[in-house]
């Protein structure tokens, strides 16, 4: 993703396949793992000095996983763009047709791999946000929290794009690969609003 927020968010908001929900995924947990980068960089100094070297770790994790997360933004145009080209093809004989099916589900099967790939990254950064919770700067803690919403909408975005494709892939043991990640984002769905929970109680205090 090389283009400016303000011009992504036109191209989003037109007539036009791509980028869609698959890329509004990856960029709501890019969001989420920026936020985390803040709040780790908000933890550092003589103040922090008992926690410093995780609050850099954690720095540079956030910035690795926000990284894969804008990469996955144009995975997930290409991929939907290779569905779109193999519903194009010539279908005039049986030929084609076959040819035109076998393409179709291995778009279908690549299509799902992006919002996958979203989902773990989402993942990730829940635990992030749940360690942050408490051991980073308070005054940046309700930034935590936003940093959870985030990555629980990237999960709920990821799961409702994962499922479109799967409920066309024939592929039995694809489609048990996927239904695994889509019941992984579930259950981190929770854990995100879990997190989010603790700290509005830390806000309450």
């Amino acid at each position: 993703m090389k283009t400016s927020v303000e011009t992504w968010l036109q191209e989003l908001a037109d007539r036009t396949p791509t980028p869609g929900g698959g890329g509004a995924a990856g960029l709501t947990a890019a969001i989420s793992a920026a936020l985390m980068g803040m709040v780790t960089a908000y933890t550092t100094g003589e103040k922090w000095q008992d926690r410093q070297a995780r609050m850099t770790e954690l720095n540079a994790e956030a910035a690795e996983l926000r990284a894969a997360a804008l990469a996955l933004v144009g995975e997930d145009e290409a991929a939907f763009a290779a569905v779109g080209a193999a519903y194009r093809m010539p279908r005039g004989t049986d030929a084609e047709k076959s040819e035109r099916a076998l393409a179709i589900q291995v778009a279908l099967v690549e299509a799902a791999q992006p919002p996958a790939g979203v989902a773990r990254v989402a993942r990730r950064l829940v635990d992030i946000a749940g360690e942050l919770v408490q051991s980073g700067n308070p005054n940046v803690v309700s930034d935590v929290g936003v940093a959870s919403a985030a990555a629980r909408a990237a999960l709920q975005a990821a799961v409702l794009n994962i499922e479109i494709n799967l409920r066309q892939i024939t592929d039995p043991q694809v489609g048990m690969d996927l239904r695994a990640e889509v019941a992984a984002a579930t259950e981190y769905i929770e854990r995100a609003d879990a997190v989010t929970e603790r700290v509005r109680e830390a806000i309450a205090q």
